[in-house]
This record gives structure tokens, C-alpha cells and sequence, in this order.
């Protein structure tokens, strides 16, 4: 029997940048959306000697947006607000995201294979809900992807990143 692949069983993990400049990875919670756009380049043509128009995929910029509800005391959100209150930019404003798949096993028990990529923070809005405070904007690609295992001790409230 086949079995539908539930949005939850595939986790995403933000890189908070902590003290001496270690890299925690902190599942992202409290988000409405975390959506993975691959936005395709594509180089289109046409031939003199055909009526339609021909057209290839070059390339890809993906992005993912993102919305989430502010909690206090939540280390992915603290950050990022501070991102779009200080209005960072540059090297200032990348971070690292980990998309963890748990359909799949990985080596080990608690390990699962992953992706990790550095993206710029794109903020787009902030406080458009009357419910809850509330921030969006992109992510927008920053690096190669990075293929490795995602592990984690504690029930994937954090994971830590093994490239393969």
C-alpha cells in the first residue's frame, strides 16, 4: 500500500549562530509557511524555421518562503527577528537551513539523510496580523547545496549536520 508523505515528515532546521561562532541547528516551529521555490532559469528561443518556441531549464535559484507567528524565548525566531529589526545585511544576514527527511533511514538510528544550504534572509513584511506578531519574507540561495545525515538526541528539537 502506498503512504501519502506528511509535510511534518520533513523537518527544516535553522542555523542560530551562538557564542564563539558555533552553529546550532533549531527545528523551525511556530512557522505557517516554509515553501521551497526552485525557480527556474530558463533560455528560450525561436527558430526562423518553426512556428513555436523552444525552451530549457539552465539553471535554478530557489528560494523558500517563510511566515511564522513571534514566540518569545524561541532561538529561530529571536534571530531572525533581530535579522529584520537591525536591518542586516551581507554576510550579516546568511544563514544556514537543514531540511531534514524522516521517510527516509539513515546509517544509524535517529539519523536521517539531509540537505544543507546557506540562503540570504529577504525580509517582505512584519506585524500584518492582528491574531499574533507576525514575520515573512524569503529565503534566497546563497550557496551549493550540501548533501549529508541529519542526527539528532533530542526528539529533533535540534539536529546536527554530517556532510556525506
Amino acid at each position: 500500500m502506498r503512504k501519502i508523505v506528511k509535510r511534518c515528515e520533513k523537518l527544516t532546521f535553522f542555523g542560530v549562530v551562538g557564542e564563539g561562532g558555533t552553529v546550532t541547528y533549531h527545528r523551525m516551529k511556530g512557522f505557517n509557511e516554509i515553501t521551497v521555490n526552485r525557480n527556474p532559469i530558463e533560455y528560450s528561443r525561436q527558430y526562423v524555421d518553426e512556428e513555436f518556441e523552444q525552451s530549457d531549464v539552465v539553471g535554478y535559484s530557489p528560494s523558500i518562503s517563510f511566515s511564522f507567528d513571534q514566540f518569545c524565548d524561541d532561538a529561530v525566531h529571536m534571530d531572525l527577528a533581530g535579522i529584520a529589526e537591525g536591518e542586516l545585511v551581507g554576510d550579516a544576514a546568511i544563514r544556514s537551513i537543514v531540511i531534514v527527511d524522516l521517510t527516509q533511514t539513515g546509517e544509524s538510528e535517529n539519523s536521517h539523510p539531509a540537505v544543507k544550504r546557506d540562503f540570504s534572509v529577504i525580509y517582505d513584511r512584519e506585524g500584518d496580523s492582528m491574531e499574533a506578531y507576525t514575520y515573512s519574507g524569503n529565503f534566497k540561495v546563497k550557496g551549493e547545496k550540501v548533501f549529508g545525515v541529519a542526527l539528532s538526541q533530542d526528539a529533533w528539537e535540534t539536529c546536527t549536520f554530517t556532510e556525506a
